[in-house]
């Protein structure tokens, strides 16, 4: 009797795949890490072809170390890293080019020229809930399609798909080149700049305006149902594949936010924080972004704000890899308390440019503030407060204006809440309880609830709800003048991050 239900977790850096019981607890891991490619400045980009690979490894690890096989498990539920681009031959199944991943910059120009018919970065804002920005997918497939040769005659013949990596997963699991099925859900639809939030149906004119043939787009289904089975050959024959959030989505629905007004914050390789503003969908005045939170089958969509930072995770990686400060990602927070503060120094880390809720590409990285008192532990100082706590009360405050609620706690989850001090200091920083749960990794746990729900493993969203446990809370220490002490120096240090990308730069 199946008695599991089967998470793939496909985000930047690797690709789980996770066990789940009716408890809601981890039974066995699978992961795999892959190549992280940088052509040039700017651009970024994955091999789709490795992550497919991958996750089928991952799940045949997952199985193997739950000693479960294909009839133990109920559903597989699928979250991924939203933004990252694929167009692949729907008669060969070879992408046309690697994946362009969501921090790539290289598609400004294509933005600068759409924005230039009129309306500027708020050209489709009123659809999409977005603004024009490198960080979404439709602009990657322009370019993919105004670059690769013989693309866009391929596109035009139909002969070209186009997708988020859920969709990429999706295909290829169902069949691929026999017979896979071509989805997307409502959360990833909603990332492409091609989707009309209201209608959850794609937008002819905007998709015609950027170039897109509607051929290569998925049909896009809600977030709870069963898609299809997984392909005869696969570790997952037979299985449904009954559940597909975008990876921040996800971890909403695992911190079981489903409430208006609850709010969590993801520390990953990025950090994303989303506010569930229930079935309204609130146009943001302040620098987020509307988007799709979640829909269960036919019941009415429910929507957040949310507000998305670059770079967090990443930084401590990038002080580990390019400057080899620390050897792993766990000793910037040893190191950082070996000082009682930042010495004066304040790190953004603007890799991408600057994201919610600013969205300026043209900022890049600036560490400001140094004296000859800064040393390599007030350096870990301000990478660690910057594992996104000032960002983060950026976000909260654009949150606080659009939404006219007050947050009262924040429920973060993700790789980096195991720092105790980057936890304590965004406590602080806020002026709110944080609070983590039991299972930190929620993003995996959140699509295996969306697709338990489906096959009704879980019977509802209150089932789900009384599950959910605290681990630990770290409430505010910090005195008021401290805190806005330190805020009004980050927002300082901001600016001298800005107008550094010449026009003429690629």
């Amino acid at each position: 009797m199946a008695q599991y239900v089967a998470a793939i977790d496909q985000g930047t850096t690797s690709t789980r795949c996770m066990l789940f019981d009716h408890d809601g607890k981890v039974v066995s891991v699978g992961q795999k890490e892959h190549q992280q490619i940088f052509p040039r400045a700017g651009w970024v980009e994955h091999d789709a072809t490795e992550i497919w690979g991958n996750t089928r490894e991952v799940v045949g690890q997952a199985l193997a170390r739950g000693n479960a096989s294909n009839s133990d498990i109920v559903a597989v539920g699928i979250t991924n890293q939203r933004e990252t681009a694929v167009v692949w031959d729907k008669n060969t199944g070879q992408p046309v080019y690697n994946a362009i991943v969501w921090q790539d910059t290289r598609t400004q120009k294509i933005c600068d020229e759409l924005g230039a018919l009129g309306g500027g970065a708020d050209r489709y804002k009123d659809k999409v809930g977005l603004p024009l920005a490198t960080y979404f997918a439709g602009p990657k497939v322009r370019w993919i399609l105004d670059n690769v040769d013989g693309a866009r005659e391929k596109a035009e013949r139909g002969d070209l798909l186009m997708g988020t990596i859920d969709s990429w997963l999706i295909w290829n699991m169902t069949g691929g080149t026999d017979g896979g099925l071509h989805l997307t859900d409502v959360s990833n639809a909603s990332r492409t700049m091609l989707m009309d939030y209201r209608k959850l149906a794609w937008d002819a004119d905007i998709a015609e305006e950027m170039g897109i043939p509607m051929s290569m787009l998925p049909e896009i289904r809600s977030n709870s149902e069963e898609y299809g089975k997984g392909r005869k050959a696969g570790f997952l024959a037979g299985v449904p594949i009954a559940g597909s959030l975008g990876d921040q989505q996800a971890a909403t629905f695992g911190q079981v936010c489903f409430t208006k007004g609850m709010a969590k914050n993801t520390y990953g390789t990025g950090n994303f924080m989303l506010l569930n503003t229930g079935e309204e969908a609130v146009p943001s005045e302040n620098g987020l972004l509307t988007t799709l939170c979640y829909q269960l089958g036919d019941a009415k969509p429910v929507y957040a704000l949310e507000g998305s930072i670059a770079v967090t995770g990443s930084l401590v990686q990038w002080v580990r890899d390019n400057l080899g400060m620390i050897k792993s990602a766990p000793e910037i927070e040893d190191l950082a308390r070996s000082v009682d503060d930042n010495g004066g120094a304040y790190f953004v880390p603007a890799f991408s440019g600057l994201f919610a809720p600013h969205w300026r590409s043209d900022a890049r990285g600036a560490v400001v503030g140094l004296t000859r008192f800064v040393n390599k532990g007030h350096l870990a100082r301000s990478v660690d407060d910057n594992g996104g706590a000032y960002q983060t009360r950026e976000v909260l405050d654009a949150m606080n204006a659009d939404s006219g609620v007050d947050l009262t706690e924040l429920r973060v989850d993700g790789g980096m809440v195991g720092n105790e001090l980057l936890m304590q200091f965004q406590a602080d920083l806020l002026g709110v309880p944080v609070i983590r749960p039991q299972i930190p990794e929620t993003t995996a746990l959140g699509a295996a609830y969306a697709a338990g729900l489906a096959v009704g493993f879980w019977s509802d969203l209150d089932e789900l709800t009384a599950k959910w446990a605290e681990d630990k809370r770290w409430d505010p220490e910090m005195s008021e003048d401290q805190r806005e002490k330190y805020y009004r120096q980050w927002q300082k240090a901001v600016t001298k991050s800005l107008d550094w990308v010449d026009e003429d730069d690629d």
